[in-house]
């Protein structure tokens, strides 16, 4: 080996060792600075709970109460059986004119705690468990972690505030709590929901000390709320965006305040925010995993056509958990309203029994018109007109007021699950099916008093339809019992009409 060979080798091992102590102590100043940023998050976070505290000490405000805002209600229109001669009729292409043509906001991201919550070691570790719709849950907490509002003085209040929760004991019960959010997947509804049941199991259901401990958690997890005195108890207030119906509610600052169960006229309520706070979203993402409990298997069959049959069963958990949910649209513009139901996904347990049913059905009806010569370009138009007609004839049509005694919009699983639906259900329903199993674009059409669809299943489709952005799609009622699609049913004034893009 040359000198000169050796020399460069020489160079390069030095080079080298310098490279790698440079990357040693470049690692060295990160994990100091991580470290450092860390305890300055956490830092901020236990100032940001102590100057709430503060906060809490200073003057309470009144503020009358706002009565609950109705569900809006429509006179039914009910259903109607299409004539024999109008199913001889040619459908030809007619452009239906929209009043107006509503788009539903994006979901935001749920909302996030204001710092790192930093993990707490611990040498023995205990919890609460709780059940949430039949979900057996868990998270850590200590007996020594409990404790007592003395009265419903402000002081007493801000005092638990300060000196209880200004400290990092109770980081593992709130990052517990955040982890079940993502586990379970639930929604910003769901997680308000998961906190009032943990505190209350842990500290009493309905008293002032849980109601405290969930307003803490929940504020710390990110979210918007307020704490307030009425009828001799303490109540959390959550700010939305969306208006929620059947709900008491307030303004603060320019934002709506809920809560539950609340009738005084007039409470005080405490106006300190925390940084970063976001309102609740009632928008339904994700399923919501619940444990199962199968519910009695059902059969929805359409009556003249013995193929069309399939069978179905949900999860009783869910149905209970969707019950209980509330009405709800975005800002002030009820038409989103329906949108909300709309857009929440079939459960995973459902589409893997109901949907390979009608991925047979349609394999079947596709090997039977190719072998007729039928253009495989009409297929999906076929299989739109098979869900649509499945719905239209397989399900029994009764109006809420008799059966519920109000106003009450399904999400698309429970019209599988209840013995009546009216026709919003059933064209949430049909959205549902259609997006899922044919991934076509949908939206719901309003006219006063009736909820119907429209599918953009493609231009060469002839019928009544509707221009969204450019795109024909098509009318298809499912209330309009033996109707094929692309017909509009009779006496629907398209002039009042919204359509509500999904």
């Amino acid at each position: 080996m040359t000198k000169r060979v050796i020399l460069l080798l020489a160079l390069c091992c030095a080079c080298s060792g310098l490279a790698f102590g440079q990357v040693d102590e470049f690692r060295k100043a990160y994990e100091e600075f991580r470290n450092q940023a860390r305890q300055e998050y956490e830092d901020f976070r236990i100032k940001a709970i102590r100057d709430y505290a503060e906060f809490v000490r200073q003057a309470w405000e009144l503020h009358k109460t706002l009565p609950a805002v109705p569900k809006p209600k429509d006179e039914s229109v009910p259903p109607v059986v299409i004539k024999d001669e109008d199913k001889q009729k040619p459908i030809e292409d007619k452009p239906v004119v929209i009043e107006e043509v509503i788009d539903v906001p994006e979901p935001q991201p749920q909302p996030k705690p204001v710092a790192p919550i930093k993990e707490q070691p611990e040498p023995v570790e205990t919890y609460i468990e709780f059940s949430f719709y039949g979900t057996k849950m868990r998270v850590r907490a200590s007996n020594g972690m409990k404790f007592r509002l003395s009265n419903l003085e402000i002081e007493s209040i801000a005092d638990v505030w300060e000196k209880r929760f200004a400290s990092d004991d109770y980081n593992n019960m709130i990052r517990d709590c955040l982890e079940n959010r993502i586990r379970y997947q639930l929604s910003d509804w769901a997680y308000l929901r998961m906190l009032d049941e943990m505190s209350g199991k842990w500290l009493g259901k309905g008293t002032n000390e849980a109601e405290l401990l969930k307003a803490f958690l929940y504020c710390q997890s990110g979210y918007q709320m307020r704490l307030a005195i009425a009828e001799g108890r303490l109540i959390m207030l959550y700010a939305s965006q969306y208006m929620i119906f059947g709900k008491p509610c307030w303004e603060i600052d320019g934002a709506v305040y809920y809560a539950d169960n609340v009738t005084a006229e007039e409470i005080m309520i405490c106006p300190a925010a925390f940084p970063n706070e976001q309102g609740m979203s009632m928008q339904i993402e994700s399923e919501p995993r619940l444990a199962e409990r199968q519910s009695a298997e059902k059969q929805i069959s359409a009556p003249d056509a013995d193929w069309l049959n399939v069978k179905v069963f949900g999860n009783e958990n869910l149905i209970a958990f969707y019950n209980d949910y509330p009405t709800s649209c975005f800002g002030e513009d009820f038409m989103t309203r329906w949108a909300m139901y709309a857009n929440t996904p079939m459960s995973e347990q459902v589409k893997s029994v109901l949907y390979p049913q009608f991925k047979r059905i349609f394999a079947d009806v596709k090997a039977a018109s190719l072998a007729e010569g039928m253009d495989e370009r009409n297929l999906t138009p076929m299989y739109v007109d098979i869900l649509c007609h499945w719905i239209q004839t397989g399900f029994e049509y009764e109006y809420d007021d008799k059966v519920w005694g109000h106003d009450r919009a399904f999400f698309a699983e429970e019209s599988l699950y209840y013995p009546y639906c009216d026709c919003e259900d059933r064209s949430i329903l049909l959205t549902r099916l259609v997006r899922d199993l044919l991934g076509l674009k949908c939206a719901l059409v309003y006219y006063p008093g009736h909820l119907a669809t429209a599918i953009a299943i493609g231009e060469d489709v002839k019928g009544d339809f509707i221009r969204i952005d450019g795109t024909k799609y098509l009318v298809c009622d499912p209330t309009y019992i033996g109707a094929p699609i692309g017909m509009t049913m009779p006496d629907m004034d398209n002039k009042t009409a919204k359509v509500i893009v999904l």
